[in-house]
């Protein structure tokens, strides 16, 4: 059996890894406390959108970020762009689904493990779509127990993580939340790549696909220009949010000289305040 690297730059990848899954889970779990708070349905499912652009882009980028670790060196490794792309999609759409299977409506705990089945066999089937996309000198394949051992941890955090959706508040608890989702989205990614299995087939022909160097740089800038504008957005939604929040009048307030936020002062009490 050929010999498989998946740490091929010692610890740059793994650790780069995490750290784009902790950043889109702590923008993701950020928009999800938006979502919560929000007075119509149409902020909540903006918020939820952004949410599940945030955790599924990061969720997807930690693959490719670990993938970039991946090397057989009797063979040339290759990328199907369509392939890839297509799996960057479904990351999104089926933490989405999830996001909004479970934060949507009377929230419950059905609903939570609802979503994190969905979510979790979908963010599975993401990794492997992913994997799909590899081209080698040969044919990957996988050992059924580890992958079966890969799904059920994507289920787990997938649900951990609606679960944390739903309920974590502060900002302390959602930079745990979002420490604890990375290293699920990680453990489960790992796991999926200990199954892989490569019988290489030399034949001298030159293995079809993309360099995954050769990915980096349009998807660092895609990535970078989507998130910018997704958090540039979030704070503009948050603060139009916030202006248009109604504001209770205090009397106590007015009898000290302030006002709480817009509050307007019936013209009465400013007519008895200078009698």
């Amino acid at each position: 059996m050929p010999v498989v690297h998946h740490f091929a730059h010692g610890v740059v990848n793994p650790i780069a890894a995490y750290v784009l899954a902790f950043v889109g889970s702590l923008l993701g779990l950020s928009c999800t406390v938006r979502a919560r708070a929000a007075r119509t349905r149409r902020r909540r499912a903006r918020w939820l959108v952004t949410a599940a652009f945030a955790i599924g882009g990061g969720i997807w980028l930690m693959h490719f970020m670990a993938m970039l670790g991946f090397d057989i060196p009797d063979s040339a490794v290759r990328y199907d762009p369509v392939i890839t792309a297509a799996s960057a999609v479904m990351a999104v759409a089926v933490v989405g689904a999830g996001l909004f299977i479970a934060g949507t409506g009377r929230r419950n705990a059905g609903k939570v493990i609802l979503g994190g089945l969905f979510t979790g066999i979908g963010v599975a089937a993401m990794h492997y779509t992913g994997m799909a996309a590899v081209r080698v000198e040969g044919d990957i394949w996988y050992e059924p127990r580890i992958v079966g051992a890969s799904v059920l941890i994507a289920v787990a955090a997938a649900t951990v993580a609606l679960w944390l959706s739903v309920a974590v508040r502060g900002t302390g608890r959602v930079v745990t939340s979002a420490a604890v989702m990375g290293v699920g989205v990680c453990r489960m990614h790992y796991t999926g790549m200990a199954a892989l299995r490569v019988d290489l087939v030399p034949g001298g022909t030159e293995v079809p696909g993309i360099d995954p160097i050769l990915l980096i740089l349009p998807i660092v800038v895609v990535t970078t220009a989507t998130l910018v504008g997704l958090v540039f957005s979030a704070l503009q939604t948050a603060t139009a949010e916030d202006f248009a929040a109604p504001q209770r009048w205090n009397p106590l307030s007015v009898q000290m000289g302030t006002f709480t936020g817009s509050a307007h002062v019936p013209e009465s009490s400013s007519v008895s305040s200078h009698r």
